[in-house]
């Protein structure tokens, strides 16, 4: 076996070439200092409803649970044939189950309870979507004889497009936001690094205390109600890199 005659010189010249290949040279970008801000933002828009989930309520409290029962059962019927003549599509209507509950009084002297009668109820659901006629409806359903009326819900079916519209507002208030702070602190706004969101709406104030009010003083209460407007807001929370150049 052959030895080839070893260089020390050789292999220090060597390691000496392979080092700077190894070390990245720093650049100028990396001597810039990066920060972070984190900014808020709200935007806002507003929208007329174009429909109203109205809840018509049926109860009644008799002796015997099924005269109760039919009590109830014929005004949801004519609760749905209101539907019907109103032109309002059958897939916008829902019923609920027939709900039954019999009532106790407690008796002192037998030490018992005693049945006195039956509770029965039901509900009709519309999502009504001709807010014109929303007087109309309630007006009639009143005189058909349903008996409990929820506040309608105001809503619109460009709720979504409504939504991301305030959501878009609310974004380039927080570059604002963000960009007034860079600029107060000498630096640079970067790029978004996270961002958190949130939508909620705000109906007008809810229709039934002036429709009962309207009804109590004047049969023509179906033409004084008024829709108002949806208030829609986006919020954001929004976390941006902030660049500060060395030597400013």
């Amino acid at each position: 076996m052959s030895f080839k005659p070893f260089s020390l010189a050789g292999a220090l010249l060597c390691a000496t070439l392979v080092v700077p290949a190894l070390v990245p040279r720093a650049s100028a970008a990396e001597q810039d200092r990066v920060g972070v801000i984190t900014v808020s933002g709200q935007g806002r828009v507003q929208g007329e409803p174009d429909r109203a989930v109205v809840t018509l309520g049926v109860e009644a409290r008799r002796l015997k649970m099924e005269d109760a029962r039919a009590e109830v059962t014929k005004t949801v019927a004519a609760v749905l044939e209101l539907t019907r003549d109103m032109d309002i599509d059958p897939k916008h209507v829902r019923t609920t189950r027939v709900n039954i509950q019999p009532e106790y009084t407690w008796d002192n002297a037998g030490r018992d309870r005693r049945l006195v009668g039956y509770y029965v109820s039901r509900q009709v659901e519309i999502d009504l979507r001709n807010l014109d006629r929303l007087g109309e409806l309630l007006e009639r359903a009143f005189d058909l004889g349903v008996n409990q009326v929820g506040d309608p819900q105001l809503d619109s079916t460009k709720r979504r497009d409504l939504e991301r519209e305030a959501l878009v507002r609310a974004m380039d208030d927080a570059r604002l936001n963000a960009e007034t702070i860079a600029r107060s602190a000498g630096g640079q706004l970067g790029a978004v690094r996270k961002v958190t969101a949130s939508t909620s709406y705000a109906s007008p104030p809810r229709p039934m205390q002036a429709v009962a009010m309207a009804r109590a003083v004047d049969s023509a209460a179906a033409e004084t109600y008024q829709a108002g407007e949806l208030n829609f807001t986006g919020t954001v929370s929004v976390e941006y890199e902030m660049v500060i150049v060395s030597g400013r």
